[in-house]
């Protein structure tokens, strides 16, 4: 379905934050949140891992609590991708914008960065029960950025968050969308320079997500 099709149907739109751990696009969803409530829109945020058990369960392999495989964490986070999309599409079609911390596009770079990014390509794109986003909206910092303000949290560190798993995730997305414009696909990608002022990354998050329609 078109964004034209959505508007005349009174679809939501689905807006994905995405951007390496520290990059600050959890705040910067809140923020587009607030700005579009405030312009008459209905909203939800969510974020992947979902609360479900097997969101639970990935947010333990994460903590370093259990050690998986990067293909057995793959196939959990696409597994959890699927339940989440069930909801997703209820919000959708009652014509609320859904925004959602992080999605496939997490995969393709962080285990994609580990192992077959082939294999993480098939357990999550050209599939009917995980939908494409409208928009995309990578928050991008430096690795350096990142990693004082991961550390500044004060909070125990996971499992990618280290300099040199960091910079070659950071890496490792723009090599994903590349990879998209390459292969035709319809996915639609922002990049946000999320290291200087907040509020003027904030304003081009906001442009950026009216534009869809």
């Amino acid at each position: 379905m078109s964004n034209k099709d959505c508007e005349k149907a009174g679809r939501g739109r689905f807006i994905v934050f995405e951007g390496i751990d520290g990059s600050g696009k959890s705040s910067q969803m809140r923020e587009l949140a607030k700005r579009l409530t405030k312009s008459g829109k209905k909203v939800i945020t969510t974020a992947e891992p979902t609360g479900s058990a097997i969101g639970v369960f990935i947010r333990s392999v994460l903590g370093g609590e259990i050690r998986k495989t990067e293909e057995e964490l793959a196939a959990l986070f696409a597994l959890d991708r699927i339940y989440h999309n069930k909801e997703i599409e209820k919000y959708l079609g009652e014509g609320i914008d859904v925004l959602c911390d992080r999605y496939y596009y997490s995969s393709l770079a962080y285990q994609g960065s580990e192992t077959d990014i082939e294999r993480i390509k098939k357990l999550n794109l050209d599939r009917s029960d995980i939908r494409v986003p409208d928009i995309c909206i990578f928050v991008d910092v430096s690795t350096e950025v990142a990693l004082q303000r991961i550390l500044g949290r004060g909070n125990k560190i996971e499992i990618y968050e280290t300099a040199e798993k960091l910079d070659r995730v950071r890496k490792r997305f723009f090599d994903v969308f590349e990879m998209m414009k390459t292969e035709g696909r319809k996915d639609a990608v922002c990049i946000v320079d999320n290291s200087g002022s907040f509020g003027v990354a904030a304003e081009k998050v906001f442009q950026s997500v009216e534009k869809i329609r």
